[in-house]
């Protein structure tokens, strides 16, 4: 019988019962679900026979949905959606208030848990000349060793009381864990500096446990990248932590730093509901744009090589692809340099990789409109594709849609790129998006 409603928001654990509980219209009603995932699927760890066939197999993935059905908290994985969550809004009085108590040399560490604390006397001592460190702790009836005496510790907090420390406190300090939590954004919202740790190599799946058997490759260079990346500086500091002296310079410097308490546009209530409700509007995985097969021309080619000739952009006079979200016009196609994945590719050039206009690209024309010379031109399996090959001058497409991905390069492939704009503070949408 027809669904009484249109989607469905679970998340792994639920999508794994309704599988079981659902029998065959689970396979009917897969493209209204919508999986709400921490740290994100990339393509090649959701397509089951691919997964299989190349050692992408993990507890998570392999459940061929279009990738887009899955929604991360933070915007690092363009092949997802970017869902987020609601941080708290202060208004003008309330950031005043704040402003106006806030002591200048009092910290708080990042971390309720005392294994986060092991190891860290160095830090904290240095961070002690210059400030007093608050912690929040947990523990049941003597205080945990690994917190030194000359930190206050309040225990484990209710939220609201979590909130008046980080209203008083001039400095958030992580110390690496745990990775891409809301904290940072709370503390930063209430007006605090946040401070967190480079890591260098950075953490992945491949040398650190936490990130194994998760269906990502992706590489962590901070403890938070979001605020990395998209907030920094001054209200964001991201330091080497085996370097005292780098440490030590940061806090004198964050000592006298004044900042304003900041939310970005997209954690806001409105930013978040505007997002949602772009994703509910727009994105319909029920229906299969029957794609061209690779290799297909257009009647017309909707690109033209842009007029420094480091790109493609769409013409302006080919009305290809009517209703197609986000609109084409925003698309910008980039050969990437050899071993650079389509996500980093278009962040150099200010943009975000957007895996919806894949399609467009997996043809011998755009290669061609890019004066890559294609000597030999092929189409497989393989989430690098579409891309070209130096040595040996080959060309080479994408043959399974479900495998369009932003995620993943290697040394011997040039990738082309779909990249588009993206509206300040709100990140999941183009300019023309709403």
């Amino acid at each position: 019988m027809p669904l009484p409603f249109d989607l469905i928001y679970t998340d792994y654990h639920g999508l794994q019962q309704m599988k079981q509980h659902m029998g065959l219209s689970f396979r009917k009603y897969r493209c209204r679900i919508r999986v709400i995932d921490t740290f994100g699927t990339e393509p090649a760890y959701n397509h089951e026979e691919y997964a299989t066939l190349h050692g992408y197999r993990t507890n998570w993935g392999y459940w061929n949905l279009n990738p887009k059905q899955f929604m991360t908290m933070f915007p690092h994985t363009p092949d997802n959606s970017f869902m987020g969550f609601v941080s708290e809004e202060l208004n003008e009085t309330e950031k005043q208030l704040i402003k106006d108590g806030k002591a200048s040399n009092m910290a708080v560490v990042y971390g309720k848990e005392a294994s986060i604390w092991k190891g860290k006397e160095k830090f904290l001592s240095i961070l002690n000349k210059y400030m007093e460190i608050h912690g929040t702790v947990y523990y049941e009836s003597q205080r945990p060793p690994e917190v030194p005496a000359f930190v206050k510790n309040h225990g484990l907090l209710p939220q609201p009381e979590f909130q008046q420390l980080l209203r008083k406190a001039k400095l958030f300090i992580g110390f690496g864990f745990p990775y891409e939590g809301p904290a940072p954004l709370e503390a930063i919202a209430n007006g605090c500096v946040f401070l967190q740790s480079r890591f260098s190599p950075p953490h992945s799946s491949l040398n650190h446990e936490f990130f194994r058997g998760k269906p990502t490759s992706r590489e962590v260079f901070s403890q938070h990248p979001y605020a990395e990346n998209f907030i920094g500086k001054p209200h964001v500091w991201t330091v080497d932590y085996n370097n005292s002296e780098e440490f030590e310079a940061a806090i004198q410097a964050i000592m006298t730093t004044q900042v304003d308490p900041y939310l970005p546009y997209e954690y806001t209530c409105e930013g978040m509901l505007e997002r949602i409700h772009a994703y509910i509007q727009h994105q319909d995985f029920c229906v299969d744009p029957a794609p061209a097969p690779p290799g297909a021309r257009a009647p017309q080619s909707p690109f033209i090589l842009a007029p420094n000739a480091t790109h493609l952009e769409w013409a302006h006079n080919t009305s290809l692809a009517p209703g197609a979200w986000p609109p084409v016009h925003s698309l910008r196609a980039w050969l990437a340099a050899t071993g650079r994945a389509c996500t980093d590719a278009c962040l150099d050039h200010g943009l975000i990789c957007e895996p919806s206009f894949f399609p467009f690209l997996n043809s011998q024309d755009a290669f061609q409109k890019l004066q890559v010379p294609c000597d030999g031109i092929e189409s497989e399996m393989n989430h690098l594709y579409p891309a070209f090959a130096q040595p040996g001058q080959e060309c080479f497409l994408q043959k399974e849609p479900l495998l369009f991905s932003c995620a993943g390069s290697s040394t011997k492939y040039r990738r082309l790129c779909p990249c588009r704009d993206f509206r300040k503070g709100q990140v999941a949408l183009c300019q023309d998006c709403l």
